[in-house]
């Protein structure tokens, strides 16, 4: 509990590892996405230019795929909008928007693709 009596938030550590493989970890308050922490603690990378609405496609990442299967399966707007990336799509391709940060993803590992735009 703070100082002023409200209750801190629970984290979850995010990896965010740039095109060059340098790692930052970051603890993501649970319940926001994984594109949030990135922007709030400015990570190069993820532009999110919709803020994320699902609707630009420019915070895509690509999960480490230990993680995969603990993630709420895509839905079909996210679907659609990997087809728009710039980056190349693969099979652990992801929009960060659209991954809530929970206790099960703690160390969650996203690998930031060469380019957004």
């Amino acid at each position: 509990m703070s100082i002023f009596g409200r209750k801190e938030k629970a984290t979850a550590t995010v990896i965010y590892v740039s095109p060059a493989g340098d790692a930052r970890e970051i603890a993501v308050p649970v319940g926001d996405s994984v594109m949030e922490g990135a922007i709030k603690h400015g990570v190069n990378g993820i532009v999110a230019e919709c803020g994320g609405a699902c609707m630009c496609a420019t915070c895509h990442v690509y999960v480490d795929e230990t993680f995969l299967n603990r993630l709420d399966p895509m839905e079909a707007t996210e679907d659609e909008m990997l087809t728009c990336t710039v980056s190349p799509r693969r099979p652990n391709s992801r929009l960060s928007c659209q991954i809530r940060v929970t206790q099960e993803l703690a160390g969650l590992i996203v690998r930031l693709p060469e380019t957004q735009v």
